[in-house]
């Protein structure tokens, strides 16, 4: 199954199944898989048709980029020159959680498979998953106080605290630093690393491992630690939307889509 055909550039992600494993791919990678509209309306769409067969469809699924040089490098940034204001950051920060949530909300038990570049939004998608396994060139982050001046929601924050741990994530946000493999495998944040001539073989072993458990008890437990991780996220929409309504980004998103420089004046 996959994907209805889009206009040129706009990428999609697809579905597939082998036996009942199913796989989800970002497919653009001419853009290294960095995330369209419309590709955040796949992944939901095919999220919600996983969801609603349940168990009795795929034990597992799988998520991972085409092309060799990253699972999701965010979203496309040029899409953020139609925002005129915070509240467009608000509503777009809710969309993403929405699309995200889904992902974790899947009953199955779901492995990110991070060969390159997992940043940005691609950095929430690989935490929604469950387990993640990674090459040794896999490189992890949110440099947003590098690029665009703009934040992240209280949800996605909240996960990726639980996830990596806090120092992590303010050395990636506040910081704009890139983590590579070694520092995601020493936090836990993902399962294995392993070379590309392997990588297909170890998810395969693990997919069987998750395959053969119980499934209704991966599936509340799964729900039980989403609801405890998100249970008391504080409303930071307020702060979505001083950051999203601020010249610094209105500045970043001209000067990514320009190629040059950002230069930031704190307002």
């Amino acid at each position: 199954m996959s994907a209805p055909q889009q206009a040129p550039g706009e990428g999609r992600v697809t579905l597939t199944r082998q036996g009942r494993i199913a796989t989800l791919t970002f497919d653009r990678p001419a853009a290294r898989n960095a995330m369209t509209w419309a590709m955040y309306g796949q992944l939901a769409e095919h999220c919600r048709v996983l969801a609603a067969e349940g168990t009795a469809g795929a034990r597992v699924v799988v998520l991972r980029g085409a092309g060799g040089e990253a699972f999701v490098a965010g979203t496309d940034i040029a899409q953020f020159q139609q925002f005129s204001g915070g509240d467009d950051g608000v509503a777009y920060e809710a969309r993403i959680d929405e699309g995200i949530a889904l992902v974790e909300q899947l009953p199955m038990p779901s492995v990110a498979v991070i060969d390159g570049w997992a940043v940005g939004g691609g950095l929430a998608i690989a935490t929604a998953c469950d387990f993640r396994l990674a090459t040794p060139s896999a490189r992890f982050g949110v440099p947003i106080a590098k690029t665009l001046g703009n934040t992240l929601s209280a949800r996605n924050l909240a996960k990726l605290r639980a996830a990596w741990g806090l120092q992590p994530v303010r050395r990636m946000l506040l910081l704009a630093q890139i983590l590579d493999a070694d520092a995601a495998l020493a936090c836990g944040f993902l399962e294995g690393v392993h070379a590309p001539e392997v990588l297909d073989a170890e998810v395969a072993a693990l997919c069987e491992r998750l395959g053969a458990l119980a499934p209704v008890t991966q599936a509340v437990i799964k729900e039980s630690l989403r609801r405890q991780t998100v249970a008391a996220v504080a409303d930071t929409d307020d702060l979505v939307r001083q950051c999203y309504g601020s010249e610094d980004f209105r500045e970043g998103v001209e000067a990514f889509v320009g190629k040059r420089p950002p230069v930031w004046k704190g307002r």
